[in-house]
């Protein structure tokens, strides 16, 4: 018995074709070595023994066992995605020129991967695999594109419905066979535009809601997922209001309580984002485990209420810090839940705006806090610094309202597939969606691709395989970044002491309130048009556009303050800042939790999100205890600067290592994750001087995608909505 041993990454194109053409047990048909329909293979010279096969055992080709696996392998074994029997073997189904690379490493992946040799094509790499091992060829200097294939995409019509049957029996759901087998069907042609046309079961009435769907991507989500998106929204309102009460009330409780040590201050503003960074985030795992995602959200919004009140009851200052302090408890457990909720619950086309609606509702609590300062600034009652009182007790309202509102919700569907309830996931699911129809493709298919990710999770350390599997490091990698650069671009400075810095600049502290709220009213103004680029323009792009103009914004808004004219320099800071928040709102503002909701695979879905938000608040609570020290001894001038030259490292960053997951379903992101750095940064870079080219008049052959989902010409092609149906 044999099989083609692995070929050298060395071996010319030629010789390749030779060692091929000698083997006896294949057949070619043409000059561009194509070999015919399957046929049995002859024992190769240099095979080794690489399994407890007997040699006696005849060797033929048939489709690998394994999940969501296509290729052809030989005798009853499976390929290397799996029982690592193989280092390598040639798929005599693809063309001559191609061979299967495998990974012994990288439990993660869903597929195996194909390199291809063929001069006159664009390269497909194995950039993506998570091992270093030699048996896996290495990433060559060509393009790379990745192709993202749907793990039912090979499967016969027979097979697809005897699946879908097994299924429906395995998980409790055998009244509604009928429609998982029609789901099914669908979830095969999910990434062909139009595809469910030539599906033969179904009925003219499953096609129309079908095609409405993929033209109208809102109006076609039933009235629970606009329900479900106004409490998230609500949760992202107490977010922002928390956020930027303490603007104004600052002022008030440093005076009542003399807090005129500026390290003192800093710790009074920034305690509930230290809390949020060392122990609220990290409640997310084991609540969500416990009570889920509405639990999670419940408890938050009860710790809101409690600590508003107790913090406007404070009668003195470590009673307020140890009130804020467990503010923090509410913030970070909130922040890492709710956009994985709304995440999850929502269909891809529509996944980005429906999740960035947390940070376009943060903006527009944060427009309310400043309003809430406006409003109670002159309230005198009962003495003359109750002022602070009302506006931080103003915000255990919304979270009041939130929490007694969101079991009225369906839980998430993916939680509770990850439990083994598939009754309860599809109840949820069909209220999510339009119809069952809709309901059982998405969940077929999600389950798909669970399927192997909780095969490859078996016997594994989480928290190990947090930093040591590729598709999780950069997934965290990517995530802390957003996270980081939404703190180091400068705008919660703005947002915790605009006020402050208006005053200083010359303005009397009514208008430097008005300054504040005019700042944020432009930060949720100007966040309404994501919710329509960030699924079509995309993630990394908005940054790409939005880092240089807000470097440029701050640098600015630092040299106004060598204005001398007091009219010229208040007019020219109100305006760089104002145009700051207007760039930072479409970009930097929804990216970065959104990302973070959709970047990590489901059995450590929690816990990446609680690291994601624990960066977040963390650098948070730094700037905020950091900024009255760096004011004080380098200016406003120099600490604005500082932030600026942060924004320019993002873009950077961004450009060469952040991937974009636009429209991919959060399952298809494992394998955009599986790419290395290396050769990520490799193809931008080589992008970088295609630009420069088209730039300088040129004329250069086009680049291939970096990503190409099975069925879909490019990314380009599925960020247009009106080709794409929901996931």
């Amino acid at each position: 018995m044999g099989h083609f041993p692995p070929v050298s990454q060395h071996t010319t194109l030629t010789d390749f074709e030779k060692k091929m053409k000698n083997n006896p047990g294949t057949e070619y048909k043409n000059t561009d070595i194509e070999p015919k329909a399957l046929q049995p293979v002859a024992p190769h010279a240099n095979y080794q023994k690489k399994s407890n096969i007997e040699e006696s055992h005849e060797v033929g080709w048939h489709q690998c066992h394994a999940p969501a696996c296509q290729d052809q392998v030989p005798s009853e074994e499976t390929c290397m995605c799996q029982k690592h029997s193989y280092q390598g073997y040639f798929d005599p189904q693809v063309p001559i020129l191609q061979r299967v690379a495998y990974s012994r490493k990288n439990p993660s992946l869903s597929q195996c991967k194909v390199m291809a040799g063929n001069k006159e094509a664009p390269r497909e790499s194995l950039a993506n695999t998570a091992s270093e091992d030699n048996s896996a060829p290495k990433a060559r200097d060509e393009p790379t594109t990745a192709v993202l294939q749907n793990p039912l995409a090979h499967m016969s019509h027979d097979d697809l419905i005897a699946d879908a049957e097994s299924f429906v029996r395995d998980k409790g759901l055998v009244p509604y066979a009928d429609v998982f087998r029609k789901g099914a069907l669908l979830a095969k042609v999910i990434n062909s535009p139009q595809g469910f046309e030539s599906v033969a079961e179904l009925e003219e009435e499953d096609k129309t809601l079908l095609r409405f769907e993929g033209t109208h991507r809102w109006k076609s989500q039933p009235k629970m997922l606009y329900f479900l998106c106004a409490l998230c929204a609500g949760c992202a309102i107490v977010q922002g209001m928390d956020q930027t009460v303490i603007n104004g009330a600052q002022h008030f409780y440093f005076a009542e309580f003399k807090i005129t040590d500026k390290s003192l201050q800093g710790l009074t503003n920034g305690a509930p984002y230290a809390s949020a960074a060392l122990i609220g985030c990290w409640l997310n795992a084991p609540l969500n485990n416990w009570i889920g995602r509405r639990g999670t959200i419940a408890f938050s919004c009860f710790f809101a209420f409690i600590t508003g009140i107790w913090q406007a009851a404070a009668n003195n200052w470590i009673c307020l810090i140890l009130a804020r302090f467990t503010l923090g408890l509410a913030v970070g457990a909130k922040s890492s839940t709710t956009p994985v909720y709304a995440a999850e619950c929502a269909p891809k086309n529509i996944r980005g705006a429906l999740t960035m609606m947390w940070q376009m509702w943060t903006a527009f609590g944060i427009m309310i806090g400043f309003a809430s300062s406006l409003a109670f600034q002159e309230l005198t009652w009962p003495n003359e610094y109750s002022p602070w009182r009302w506006m931080i007790g103003s915000t255990s309202l919304p979270p009041l309202i939130v929490g007694s509102l969101v079991y009225l919700l369906p839980e998430s569907p993916r939680w509770y597939m990850d439990r083994g309830d598939f009754q309860k996931a599809f109840m949820a699911l069909t209220k999510l969606r339009r119809s069952e129809l809709q309901a059982a493709r998405d969940m077929y298919l999600t389950w798909k691709f669970l399927q192997v990710e909780q095969d490859s999770k078996k016997g594994h350390n989480i928290f190990k395989e947090f930093f040591t599997v590729r598709r999780n490091w950069r997934a965290a990698q990517s995530s802390w970044f957003c996270m980081l650069m939404q703190q180091f671009c400068g705008v919660n400075v703005i947002a915790y002491y605009s006020t402050a810095i208006f005053t200083d600049a010359g303005y009397t502290r009514p208008q430097a309130l008005l300054a504040s709220f005019g700042g944020g009213a432009i930060n949720w103004i100007f966040a309404l048009p994501a919710i329509w680029t960030i699924d079509t323009f995309g993630r990394r792009n908005l940054l790409l556009v939005t880092f240089p103009l807000m470097s440029l914004c701050l640098f600015w808004t630092g040299a106004n303050f060598f204005v001398e004219s007091d009219g010229t320099r208040l007019a020219l800071l109100a305006t760089s800042i104002y145009i700051f928040m207007a760039v930072y709102s479409p970009g930097l503002g929804p990216v970065p939790f959104t990302y973070s909701a959709e970047a990590f695979p489901l059995h450590i879905r929690a816990l990446g999100m609680a690291s994601a938000t624990s960066i977040t608040w963390a650098f948070n609570f730094l700037l905020s205890f950091t900024w009255p020290q760096m004011e004080q001894k380098f200016g406003a001038t120099g600490a604005f600067h500082w932030y600026a030259g942060w924004n320019m490292f993002g873009w950077i960053f961004a450009y060469f290592l952040l991937p974009e997951t636009k429209n991919l379903t959060l399952e298809e992101l494992d394998l955009v994750f599986s790419m290395r750095n290396r050769d990520h940064a490799k193809y931008y870079l080589k992008r970088l001087g295609w630009y420069v080219k088209r730039i300088l008049g040129g004329n250069p052959d086009p680049m291939p995608p970096l990503y190409r989902l099975d069925g879909a010409p490019s990314m380009e092609d599925v960020a247009k909505p009106k080709a794409r149906t929901s996931v």
